[in-house]
C-alpha cells in the first residue's frame, strides 16, 4: 500500500473523496455545528463523526474551537480556493478544446453552403 500523500492539495482531495465529509462541509456553510448536529442526518455515532472531522481538520477544511463542553466545527474555505485554482486550469483547457470544435464545425457548415 502506498504511503499517504502529504501535500495540502492531496489532503484536501482525499478529504473531499468521501460523500459524508462533503455533506458535513455543506452543512458547515450555514455556520458552526457540534458533532451531534453534524451526525444527525447520517444516523452515525459521535466517534464516527469525529473521525470524519479529524480528516477534514487535517486537510485544513475545518477548525474546531472550545465552547464550554462543546467543540464546534467551523468551515475553513482557503483550501477550497486551492481546489478551485487547480480546476480552473482544466476549465481553460476545455474552453480551448470547445473553441477548436466550434471552428471545425464552422468549416463544415461553410463546406455545406458551397
Amino acid at each position: 500500500m502506498a504511503a499517504p500523500a502529504r501535500d495540502p492539495l492531496s489532503l484536501v482531495f482525499a478529504a473531499l473523496a468521501d460523500p459524508t465529509r462533503r455533506a458535513i462541509l455543506a452543512r458547515l456553510t450555514r455556520g458552526p455545528a457540534s458533532v451531534g448536529e453534524l451526525g444527525e442526518p447520517f444516523s452515525m455515532s459521535g466517534p464516527a463523526v469525529s473521525k470524519h472531522l479529524r480528516v477534514l481538520e487535517r486537510a485544513g477544511l475545518i477548525s474546531r474551537s472550545k465552547v464550554a463542553q462543546s467543540r464546534p466545527a467551523t468551515l475553513e474555505a482557503a483550501p477550497l480556493e486551492q481546489v478551485a485554482a487547480w480546476a480552473e486550469e482544466f476549465r481553460v483547457f476545455w474552453e480551448q478544446r470547445f473553441d477548436r470544435l466550434d471552428d471545425y464545425l464552422a468549416t463544415m457548415t461553410d463546406e455545406e453552403d458551397e
